[in-house]
């Protein structure tokens, strides 16, 4: 395996990936051609040996939504409608994201944009794993890690113990999290005001759970790492330290990807943002220059 490194796919097959940046697979589709050549950087200032971490190739992703039911007699009727195949009244589907195509490369932080319901998060999970495609592919280069506001710690368990336990889930040993447990808890600055750390997270201000998952998982160097909303908790001291650590994560080689309705923290943190709207990619390019566009576009609704 000289010339190639392993690229998964999300459907658990994995491809081989040239050391030219091209990822082979169904549709020989290169890792460029995922992303418009009109909006890629300008011939000269991306090296050309750059090594794509995720490729999203024309990705569907649809979704039902179980609403309220009508009708009398719940129980009866929904064995009627397992009898007679007949859909339910309150189920609504959606197309949350619409062929949607790029590739991320090591050592980039890329932002996402969009209004609300746009397919950002949506899209964030189906780059997890998390979510599968409807249609498309996914390929990742080593196993991307979702860092989110409703990342699953338990809010029975103290801090202490959510440490061990968020640590041991990204792949840590108990020697690693160990030696990197009070780095942990002062980034997190879960005891700036008292022993926070040894209560239940379930008695956390939402700010202070979403910094502690953040500084979880900022113990950890990833291969890709999947950031929705994290940094839009906390005071400007807080939110500081967590661009300063997304920047190491990318000089150790990573890959971040950032949902945010801040744009002041995309254009700070990010060199390449893509903006959704509807589920469809609107643009993709420069941080500054798809924030600015999505500015006009907001103030033109």
């Amino acid at each position: 395996m000289s010339d190639a490194r392993m690229i998964h796919t999300h459907e658990g097959q994995p491809v081989r990936a040239r050391q030219d940046g091209r990822t082979p697979h169904a549709g020989k589709v290169r890792a460029e051609a995922a992303t418009p050549s009109s909006r890629r950087p300008q011939a000269g200032s991306v090296p050309d040996d750059r090594v794509p971490t995720v490729v999203v190739d024309r990705v569907h992703v649809t979704y039902k939504v179980h609403g309220a039911r009508s009708g009398k007699g719940s129980a009866t009727s929904a064995l009627s409608r397992i009898v007679s195949r007949r859909k339910s009244p309150g189920v609504r589907e959606v197309h949350a994201v619409k062929g949607v195509s790029f590739a991320a490369y090591k050592g980039e932080a890329v932002g996402l944009i969009g209004s609300n319901g746009s397919g950002k998060s949506t899209l964030l999970k189906a780059i997890a794993g998390l979510l599968p495609p409807t249609r498309g592919k996914v390929y990742t280069h080593g196993q991307p890690s979702l860092l989110g506001v409703n990342a699953a710690l338990l809010g029975d368990l103290t801090g202490e113990r959510n440490v061990v336990l968020g640590g041991l889930a990204m792949g840590m040993s108990r020697e690693q999290i160990q030696e990197r447990y009070e780095q942990i808890v002062e980034f997190s600055g879960i005891n700036e005001k008292g022993d926070f750390i040894s209560l239940p997270m379930r008695t956390y201000s939402s700010g202070m759970g979403a910094r502690l998952r953040f500084s979880i998982a900022a113990a950890k160097s990833h291969d890709v790492l999947l950031i929705d909303e994290a940094l839009s908790t906390g005071d400007a001291r807080f939110q500081r330290r967590s661009q300063e650590r997304i920047t190491e994560l990318r000089r150790e080689a990573g890959t971040v990807f950032l949902v945010s309705h801040s744009n002041a923290t995309i254009t700070q943190t990010c060199d390449r943002a893509i903006w959704l709207e509807s589920g469809t990619m609107r643009m993709d390019g420069p941080a500054a220059e798809v924030v600015a566009a999505y500015e006009d576009f907001t103030k033109k609704k």
